[in-house]
């Protein structure tokens, strides 16, 4: 089985491919890799000059010098530090053949086609001997690695950063509204049913509860803090789903959280059944916030 399957050289400074691997994989995380190293080469200038994008069975990894990025899709069994030296021999490879200067002046995309057997060579190389042949190399790295340890880039943040960078969103304005989402689907109009009769259950029950409170027993004044707070998080998970926002995965868990706490701690005020039902339907949103990705565009590079 191959590890590394997918190798790609870029211009940093506007995420113009120079040159890649053959593809003789069909396999469908492959293509959402390299899908998502279009999205990557496009935000490099922002980005570490090391760094790397954990996936299911597949990750990317990449290093950036002297105006080049040089990326790599590679299976997650294979050690990072033999990725990495993986991209050392590229980068070495690579400016061995071409100057800085020609690099520069590249108008057109893949200006170097003549690169990609030697990419291929390299690729197969490492595939074959299951690493480099010097093994000081690999120790060299790994060490590196230990003192400066590998940065993991968030997708989300990458894609939010190139909207601000080419003008799809406001750099003032502290929202994401202005980002397209994907559609929502039928599970997606479902939850948000759901979650508006939670908040509305929410409310109604704390209001009712807050006019016995102030009259009678201002020691169940938490308990109209737990619904009131149940409900202004349901509200919020319907936001958090109909528009992107940034750091959205720490906020949907925020939430969630909020919710799940609020209703055991209204246990006794609720049966079990109705806890189940609430936390259940916040689990649910939780679950399509995150899974409602950022639409994608077509001003690929031909990745």
């Amino acid at each position: 089985m191959s590890l590394i399957l997918f190798a790609f050289v870029v211009r940093v400074r506007d995420g113009l491919p120079l040159s890649a691997s053959t593809d003789f994989e069909h396999n469908r995380e492959l293509q959402e890799r390299k899908q998502q190293l279009r999205a990557i080469s496009k935000a490099l200038a922002r980005l570490p000059d090391r760094g790397t994008v954990k996936g299911q069975e597949l990750n990317i990894y990449f290093i950036s010098s002297e105006g080049v990025s040089y990326m790599t899709v590679c299976h997650c069994s294979l050690p990072v530090a033999k990725a990495f030296c993986f991209l050392e021999d590229l980068r070495w490879e690579f400016t061995a053949c071409f100057n800085s200067t020609v690099v520069a002046l590249a108008a057109r995309p893949y200006p170097f086609l003549e690169f990609d057997s030697s990419i291929q060579k390299l690729k197969q190389q490492y595939n074959q001997s299951g690493g480099p042949a010097l093994e000081v190399t690999l120790a060299e790295v790994q060490e590196d690695l230990r003192i400066k340890p590998l940065q993991v880039i968030n997708l989300d943040d990458v894609e939010l950063t190139n909207g601000i960078a080419n003008g799809h969103m406001e750099q003032s304005s502290g929202s994401a509204q202005n980002v397209r989402l994907e559609p929502v689907t039928a599970p997606g109009i479902l939850s948000l049913v759901l979650n508006i009769m939670c908040a509305s259950l929410n409310v109604i029950r704390g209001v009712h509860l807050m006019e016995y409170t102030f009259q009678d027993d201002y020691e169940g004044i938490w308990n109209v803090v737990a619904f009131l707070l149940a409900f202004v998080c349901c509200v919020f998970q319907c936001h958090l789903y109909l528009f992107h926002s940034s750091l959205r995965k720490m906020k949907s868990f925020t939430l969630l959280c909020i919710i799940i706490l609020c209703n055991l701690y209204l246990f006794g005020m609720r049966n079990v059944w109705q806890l189940i039902f609430h936390i259940s339907v916040a689990s649910l949103s939780t679950v399509l916030i995150l899974a409602r990705k950022l639409q994608d565009r077509t001003n690929d590079c031909g990745v």
